[in-house]
């Protein structure tokens, strides 16, 4: 067997299938170990029990698929040419969804053609034992990604192309073939911090670490529990993720639209009004959310999210009164966000009523005494 020319169409193939680099890596993560266990150590992980309970298999591969030496990582793009970012996030009436989110359950896509993938190879080589992971297992898919060379860790922990920007979904195949492996990439951040300093929440604590606790997208996605009252006002009118590293980073003016109609945005997501993403009962969320990642938060954290969400729009009486609604049915966790978001409702509608009256008597100072 020609590994080298294997290596090579297995690439085209990739291509073929929708992915828009391939690399092939061994599976030595044993650099990647001494910062797992630090992060771990300083609870960085927050309700993540599962990275610490599997630590020992993020960092050695081939115990998740014993036979495995080589990895082949691959990408494929997801931002829409109608992402609409700042139609949504300056607006804090609608929802902002990450736009990752707004299309189909990238693990689907992605592990369908992963499996193909496979199948494709297996043809030329019936020798191959393979399994395609799609974010679905403790696989430490990023520093896999960086060593096949399909980018570099930004300061933001996300992996960044110069010729793709940081839009795309990872995924790999673990595989018995002795193949070429591909080289990592230079890193090019530079002294940009940008992504560092828009962080709503300050999550990156230091270039190349986030404490997954501030981040917005642990807050509202990977989060149980309530959410901390200090990051509430800081969350705005994000209900589902947050992408703003992503979006200050100078690397992705460079990214490329995705070309798969799975990851067009569903119209219901795309700048959902509050109020009526709020109507929806458990049932509604699920039929509107089928086959949707958002789907595996659930219909209370959901809730939980776009009170938090209401609580931070201007004020509005219809707010309080579809907040006042929901409150009774509502779970003991959702009650919380729901009362943290009428008080802060009612104290934005008194300050707004007070400058109305202020700015009302200082035009009637300034009126003729005969008017």
């Amino acid at each position: 067997m020609d590994f080298h020319q294997l290596a090579a169409d297995i690439k085209q193939w990739g291509a073929e299938l929708g992915f828009h680099k391939v690399g092939i890596t061994d599976l030595d993560l044993a650099a990647e170990q001494d910062a797992l266990q630090r992060w771990l150590d300083a609870g960085m992980h927050g309700e993540m029990d599962y990275m610490e309970r599997h630590r020992e298999l993020r960092a050695n591969p081939d115990k998740l698929h014993p036979g495995a030496v080589r990895a082949i990582s691959v990408r494929m793009n997801y931002l829409p040419a109608e992402a609409g970012f700042a139609r949504t996030l300056k607006n804090p009436r609608l929802g902002y969804i990450s736009r990752y989110a707004l299309g189909r359950d990238y693990h689907k896509v992605m592990r369908k053609r992963l499996k193909q993938l496979g199948d494709r190879i297996r043809e030329a080589c019936a020798d191959l034992d393979f399994r395609p992971f799609v974010d679905s297992a403790p696989i430490m898919e990023r520093p896999l990604a960086v060593k096949a060379g399909l980018g570099w860790t930004g300061k933001h922990t996300l992996v960044l192309d110069e010729n793709g920007g940081s839009w795309f979904f990872l995924g790999e195949l673990l595989v018995n073939l002795p193949l070429p492996v591909d080289q990592p990439v230079e890193e090019k951040c530079g002294s940009c911090k940008a992504c560092i300093t828009i962080c709503p929440t300050q999550a990156i604590v230091e270039p190349y670490v986030l404490d997954a606790r501030r981040c917005i997208s642990y807050l509202t996605i990977e989060l149980k529990n309530a959410i901390p009252e200090e990051f509430r006002p800081l969350i705005g009118n994000r209900i589902y993720g947050c992408d703003d590293c992503q979006l200050i980073c100078p690397w992705n003016r460079y990214a490329h639209l995705t070309d798969e109609n799975d990851f067009s945005p569903r119209a219901n997501l795309l700048a959902p009004e509050l109020l009526e993403l709020w109507d929806w009962d458990e049932a509604t969320f699920l039929k509107q959310t089928e086959g949707s990642p958002i789907r595996r938060i659930g219909f209370e954290r959901w809730s939980r999210n776009l009170a938090v969400a209401l609580g931070n729009a201007p004020a509005d009486d219809d707010i309080i009164n579809a907040l006042e609604a929901r409150r009774s049915e509502a779970s003991e966790m959702v009650q919380e966000h729901i009362d943290w978001a009428l008080e802060r409702q009612r104290k934005a509608e008194h300050k707004t009523e007070k400058q109305v009256l202020r700015l009302v008597r200082a035009v009637e100072r300034g009126l003729p005494r005969d008017a």
